[in-house]
């Protein structure tokens, strides 16, 4: 087991030469991370300094643990929302938790999401990271960032927001216009506004770094908080410190499903981030290391009085361009979040709240992915379809709910992809090799005696119904003379006891037709399964044949034999 972990295969073959440029990037992760180390705790309600304590301890943990040389591990929006409700649904179920620190609930979630990575890494359940389809993520995100865009109104305008949702906080927010602190609105706003100024025009200084420079420098210049402006306050100076979360005070069976909620997104988001930022490097992601990777880099948080973290797209992208080529870039960006905390605490305490919510708010409009959403409504309307339900669902549900409904979604996607499975009879083209699917290719002719239908995918208790009306269909229409009908199951890898039921059926309609059954290319465990069902005896052993040629070379020279014999008997 030990000998499978990918301990330090970020850093293998490190040289100090690779200093020159891991350097320089674990600084520009560093002043890049920091304002949305934080700002993003904000989001769950949880204290600055978590933020902080999870992009040093993360990374560490990663660089351990982590097989990728480039991805940075840190927090993200998304998986903040997710988080957020989750523990709100936490407070709210059980009324023992409201007593219980918030910190140390992030903390047991942060605990079972990486026990989660390890727990699907031993069972190989990388394939998971697959589980939410590309469409269902962007429509997800989406929704997520609406939320957490709403979410702000409260930190630009100075006002407490009591209801949740979408639509109920806007109207509250009006009800309430009467008590909104313009000053904080205005420099919000003047904030965000520099935020996309800075993306619009060629600025060195990464633009959450200039607002969180300009916003302390103001702050103590003009006395923000003595003006009503809202700050962080006071920070811990301290490093983290080990702990462990109080389990026998949570509802443990909240616990367990609130994390496998965080699960599901960070680590579908993250291997979609991973293996976006892989095929820019050549760099093979392989999901099932990456498991004990993230696994770890929540674990270390949990320990630590942090909350879950993911694979940060905006980190890796200044890993990239900065050149960085190892975990030691990892590794710099915490020892400078270490000094950030130890020596420039008094100054992150005066960073007005407005601006953390402007930074909060350009990163959830980052994770509207308007041109991702066009290219899904050019290549399939209903995959656009579901990434609409998928953003609906976190919107008007709520976000932790909806994880359930883009789960949902993905299900029925799938399910509505394999109920109906590509079929169709097949015949020759003179001159050319193989079968051609007769419906498509109008040159193709029937083989004489015989017909030969293809399914391109499973026979399941979902769709066996349909595919037995299909066949018996094609075989109550088959011309005369069909003197057998040989099914394609090249394409088929599993057949369950409703499917064999259902060949079972178009058997003996076509044995009531003299036509004989033979199937195809049929896989040992779809033959063991038509064997226990009692098809193979039906049909007979004789008839199942190791592809299409055999098939047919097999049973229309039989016929043919059997034809010449009742023949020469007439004469007779």
């Amino acid at each position: 087991m030990i000998a499978n972990l990918p301990i330090l295969r970020g850093l293998a073959g490190f040289n100090r030469d690779w200093l020159r440029s891991d350097i320089p990037a674990g600084l520009s992760i560093a002043a890049v991370g920091l304002p949305s180390a934080i700002a993003y705790p904000a989001i769950a309600g949880l204290p600055p300094e978590t933020g902080i304590y999870a992009s040093i301890v993360g990374p560490i943990a990663y660089a351990i643990f982590g097989p990728s040389r480039l991805l940075v591990i840190g927090p993200d929006a998304a998986t903040m929302t997710v988080l957020a409700a989750a523990m709100a649904a936490i407070i709210a179920a059980e009324p023992a938790a409201a007593g219980i620190d918030r910190v140390a609930i992030a903390s047991t979630l942060a605990l079972g999401v990486g026990f989660f990575c390890i727990a699907a890494k031993l069972l190989k359940l990388g394939v998971l990271a697959s589980f939410l389809s590309r469409p269902i993520l962007v429509g997800f995100f989406a929704g997520v960032s609406l939320s957490i865009l709403v979410g702000q109104i409260g930190r630009f305008t100075g006002v407490k927001i009591e209801s949740e949702g979408l639509i109920p906080p806007l109207l509250e927010i009006l009800r309430k216009s009467a008590s909104i602190h313009w000053p904080s609105l205005l420099f919000g706003l003047l904030m965000f506004a520099l935020l996309w100024a800075v993306r619009a025009f060629p600025v060195k200084v990464p633009g959450p770094v200039l607002v969180v420079v300009l916003s302390v420098v103001l702050s103590a210049i003009f006395d923000f908080h003595g003006r009503g402006i809202a700050v962080v306050g006071d920070i811990p100076s301290g490093l983290p410190m080990l702990s462990f979360p109080a389990l026998h005070q949570m509802p443990l069976d909240k616990i367990v499903l609130g994390s496998a909620a965080i699960f599901l997104v960070s680590f579908g988001a993250g291997i979609v981030a991973a293996r976006s930022f892989g095929s820019r490097t050549g760099e093979e992601v392989d999901a099932n290391q990456e498991l004990i990777g993230l696994g770890a880099a929540n674990i270390a948080p949990g320990l630590f009085g942090s909350f879950p973290i993911s694979v940060s797209d905006s980190r890796t992208a200044i890993n990239l361009s900065t050149g960085g080529v190892s975990q030691a870039s990892g590794l710099v960006s915490a020892a400078t979040l270490v000094a950030a905390l130890v020596f420039l605490h008094s100054a992150l305490r005066i960073l007005p709240i407005p601006a953390l919510a402007a930074i909060l708010a350009t990163a959830a409009i980052s994770l509207i992915d308007v041109h991702e959403l066009k290219k899904i409504w050019r290549i399939s309307r209903m995959e656009f379809v579901f990434a609409l339900i998928a953003m609906w669902g976190a919107i008007s549900f709520g976000v932790l709910n909806g994880v359930i409904v883009a789960v949902a979604a993905t299900l029925v996607y799938l399910v509505r992809k394999t109920m109906f499975p590509r079929d169709g009879l097949l015949g020759r083209i003179e001159g050319r090799h193989g079968f051609f699917d007769l419906a498509r290719f109008p040159e193709a002719r029937p083989v004489e005696g015989a017909a030969v239908f293809a399914i391109q995918g499973n026979i399941l208790f979902y769709n066996a119904d349909y595919l037995r009306m299909r066949l018996t269909t094609i075989a109550k229409g088959l011309a005369a003379g069909t003197r057998c009908f040989v099914l394609d199951a090249s394409a088929i890898t599993h057949i369950d006891s409703t499917g064999a039921t259902a060949l079972a059926a178009v058997a003996e309609i076509l044995a009531k037709r003299d036509i004989i059954f033979a199937i195809a290319d049929l896989s040992e465990e779809s033959r063991d399964i038509l064997e226990r069902a009692g098809v193979i005896k039906a049909i007979g052993a004789h008839n199942l044949f190791n592809g299409r040629e055999e098939a047919l070379t097999a049973l229309t020279s039989k016929n043919s034999q059997a034809s010449d014999a009742g023949s020469a008997s007439t004469e007779l």
